[in-house]
């Protein structure tokens, strides 16, 4: 059980360390445009690497074990987890888009350079959603069958 909580971890930490080295990338070329649509474009960004690269070590992570004896799907246990998986993350996504738009809009408001702005803004909301994807995770006791 722990073990899977860490993998998990790992994967959203990765995620996001390569989804905050290319979206300060973006928020910088995006340096003309108004602060709400830098914002806007760098979290849409940020958010197709994030579960492109999340998705990819997920799926390298958990492709046995859903795996019954007979070579088939374990198409319950998968959609139970998903279920949770989903209201797990979902709720801190919630919490991350929110914060993080939110600082990011205003650090450039202030001031910042963008792609300053983009890196504290993802590495104070990956921390936020850090915590509260945890608590979700625990609440829904996602891995509670193994």
């Amino acid at each position: 059980m722990l073990r899977e909580y860490l993998k998990i971890n790992r994967n959203v930490l990765i995620a996001a360390a390569t989804s905050t080295v290319f979206a300060a990338v973006i928020s910088q070329a995006l340096v003309d445009q108004e602060n709400y649509l830098n914002t806007t474009y760098t979290t849409i960004a940020d958010y197709v690497i994030y579960f492109s690269v999340f998705s990819g070590l997920f799926y390298l992570d958990n492709r046995k074990r859903y795996k019954l004896e007979s070579g088939k799907t374990d198409t319950a246990r998968l959609r139970h987890e998903i279920i949770r998986l989903i209201t797990a993350l979902g709720v801190a996504q919630v919490a991350y888009t929110i914060s993080r738009w939110v600082i990011q809009y205003y650090l450039l408001e202030i001031g910042y350079d963008p792609y300053i702005t983009s890196i504290i803004a993802q590495v104070t909301s990956t921390g936020i959603f850090m915590i509260v994807m945890n608590l979700s995770m625990l609440i829904t006791r996602l891995y509670k069958d193994d």
